[in-house]
């Protein structure tokens, strides 16, 4: 079983349409700002792929661009989602 991060990882990837050989993700990896597919359109659909993999709920009021800022503050993000659930 893949880990969280990994997870993570290749939802960015599946839903940016990126190329993961031609481009690792990993913790430090910057996305908001630096990979020119990750428009708000990409942003509402990692959402909507990280509700239905991991089965919770985000509520508008708790996007914000510092949860994109790279691979790991989204992890971080997804960590506390499934904590708190």
């Amino acid at each position: 079983m893949m880990n969280l991060p990994q997870q993570v990882s290749e939802i960015i990837s599946n839903t940016l349409q990126i190329d993961q050989s031609a481009r690792t993700l990993d913790q430090e990896t910057a996305l908001i700002g630096a990979i020119p597919e990750f428009d708000s359109m990409a942003v509402v659909s990692i959402i909507t792929a990280l509700e239905e993999r991991f089965g919770f709920t985000v509520d508008d009021d708790e996007i914000d661009a510092s949860i994109f800022e790279t691979v790991g503050t989204l992890v971080t993000f997804v960590e506390g989602k499934l904590q708190a659930g």
